[in-house]
């Protein structure tokens, strides 16, 4: 019985290590590349939250973008800072970039990288633009003051006055941002500020020697390994990486972000904007075919769901939604052009004014607006034009039609009786009596019956041509 206990517990001990040793948790991989707008921020933002549902062990978000909105890169700033997942960002592969917002969330992330061959920077907001000042004039670097690596750098003195107050404004809460993420991760805050206000970039080997970064890595796979037994406190604690036989999940993009990122593009939403309003139009002048306005309600709100998400001037906005209007007043009320030129005006200014921002890619193309225009101008023109020339034509249907055509009196009669007009009969009423074969004038009806006038020699050989 002792031999068997004994037994039993060796195997015991043999076994509890391979129990006590589980596989550890996976890496998911989010790929950022391209414009940073509405649909990336969507995209990173939910695969932060499936990372921390799944209990991933770490998110590398693999970045290559040029920039982007900065509403969309502040609201994936705070997914990074709130995720109890950490986070490292790597700019790769060789070639990619961190430019302008993809600097910012390099910061942010618990982990920066960067793989050999790629570069970061440029961090000033483009819709003010580096300050264009004259160089400052060069110091001796012996006798130069050692400068505070914490302090705010001293505005030059294109930015103190060639930039108004509202574009320092906006470079100084730039800059305020990118110093708190660099003070939060222990990076290099004077070239961060340097980033922002002059617009510098650094390569991958640079970056590591300015402690920009954290380390350099050939690929996902060598980043990770170097990564393994790394501590990194987050929002929910202190968490040691176990990355060297972990498993790597790269997130893809899916559908709805592939949506969004149509919809939310501005020269898409514009002309949903714009479809909408014609098809909505097409069905109230032609009520009851009922698809036209299924299509252009479901387009206009498209379009200004896409809108909402994108920084918008108001302004614009109101001029481009006036266009339309007058354009569209102009089928209904002809004012002989007024309006629709008066709309075309509207409708480039707002156009051109949609966008508040001057981030590559997040633009509405004056060949687009031009080509917008004019069609809608050849269109009004067309309409009003046909509508004119359908004014002058005689009416050919309804009352109107029979009012002043001539008949034949088919029978004598006092003061009612028939005539034939366009080879029909008629009951007619006449004020003097009327004989056979007697040219009368159609004046007016009143339900089936026609009120006539008979007709002078000389007005029926004009009416005939004698």
């Amino acid at each position: 019985m002792k031999s068997f206990v004994a037994a039993l517990a060796l195997a015991w001990l043999g076994l509890a290590p391979g129990w006590t040793s589980a596989a550890p948790a996976p890496i998911m991989v989010v790929p950022l590349t391209g414009a940073i707008g509405p649909a990336g921020a969507d995209f990173v933002t939910r695969a932060l939250s499936r990372a921390a549902d799944e209990h991933a062990q770490l998110v590398v978000l693999e970045i290559d973008t040029p920039g982007g909105l900065d509403l969309s890169m502040r609201q994936i700033v705070k997914a990074i800072l709130a995720s109890p997942v950490p986070v490292a960002a790597f700019v790769a592969p060789s070639g990619a970039r961190a430019a302008s917002a993809g600097t910012y969330i390099l910061y942010a992330s618990h982990v920066a990288a960067m793989a050999p061959g790629t570069n970061l920077g440029a961090a000033t907001p483009v819709n003010i633009g580096a300050p264009e000042a004259t160089p400052a004039p060069t110091r001796n670097p012996e006798k130069a003051p050692a400068k505070d690596s914490n302090a705010t750098p001293e505005p030059s003195a294109g930015e103190s006055s060639g930039q108004s107050t509202m574009s320092r404004k906006q470079m100084h809460d730039a800059a305020a941002y990118i110093r708190s993420l660099a003070q939060l991760r222990g990076r290099n805050v004077a070239w961060a500020e340097r980033a922002v206000r002059e617009a510098v970039s650094l390569s991958a080997a640079e970056a590591l020697a300015e402690h920009v970064i954290d380390l350099t890595a050939r690929d996902v796979p060598d980043l990770v390994a170097k990564l393994d037994g790394r501590k990194i406190e987050t929002s929910s604690g202190e968490h040691v990486l176990a990355t060297r036989d972990a498993s790597l999940m790269t997130i893809e993009p899916d559908w709805r972000t592939q949506f969004l990122s149509v919809i939310t593009n501005p020269s898409v939403a514009l002309l949903l904007l714009v479809a909408g309003a014609y098809l909505l139009i097409l069905e109230f002048s032609s009520p009851g075919i009922a698809l036209p306005g299924v299509l252009g309600a479901i387009s206009l709100l498209l379009g200004l769901f896409a809108l909402q998400m994108l920084p918008v001037n108001y302004a614009g906005l109101g001029l481009l939604l006036l266009g339309l209007i007058f354009m569209i007043t102009e089928l209904f009320v002809p004012a002989y052009g007024s309006l629709a030129i008066g709309g075309m005006v509207a409708f480039a200014f707002g156009a051109v004014m949609l966008i508040d921002t001057d981030v590559p890619g997040f633009g509405v193309p004056p060949a687009l607006i031009g080509a917008i225009v004019v069609a809608t101008a050849l269109f009004v023109f067309v309409v009003v034009g046909v509508a004119l020339k359908a004014r002058r034509r005689p009416v050919i249907t309804g009352d109107d039609e029979l009012i002043g055509h001539v008949g034949v009196v088919l029978e004598d009669a006092q003061s009612e009786g028939w005539i034939r007009v366009r080879s029909e009969q008629w009951r007619v009423r006449s004020p003097v009596p009327l004989k056979q074969g007697q040219s009368v004038r159609i004046t007016g009806r009143s339900d089936l019956i026609l009120s006539v006038q008979p007709v002078t020699e000389e007005l029926q050989g004009a009416e005939y041509g004698h």
